[in-house]
């Protein structure tokens, strides 16, 4: 699984599938948002088949889809998370765009 730190406490990647999760866990990782819609492509793992196996390998996992432009609900529940989950967290979409965009729009808005 590649991914790409954006600082100590958030990372990006593109979609992940079930059996990579004990490797984002060995990696350091406590948490993953998932910023992608479900049946976004064709053969994509559902968000509820990753969040069962996170929580095997005792990760959290938080489901914020987004398509297309960010908006304020999805803002918001970012926001939420990144007060409630523990870290560092890995964000995922289909090519980590998405899910570091979100990050990168609430460091902005925290100044």
């Amino acid at each position: 699984m590649n991914f790409r730190r954006i600082d100590a406490d958030f990372a990006i990647a593109g979609q992940i599938q079930p059996d990579e999760l004990r490797s984002v866990a060995d990696a350091g990782f406590q948490a993953i948002i998932c910023a992608r819609p479900d049946d976004e492509e064709m053969g994509q793992p559902s968000f509820r088949q990753i969040a069962e196996e996170a929580r095997k390998v005792g990760l959290t996992a938080v489901h914020i889809p987004v398509s297309g432009q960010l908006t304020e609900g999805a803002l918001i529940r970012m926001e939420q998370a990144l007060e409630d989950l523990p870290r560092p967290i890995l964000g995922y979409c289909r090519s980590g765009a998405r899910a570091g965009s979100l990050y990168g729009a609430i460091m902005r808005a925290a100044g």
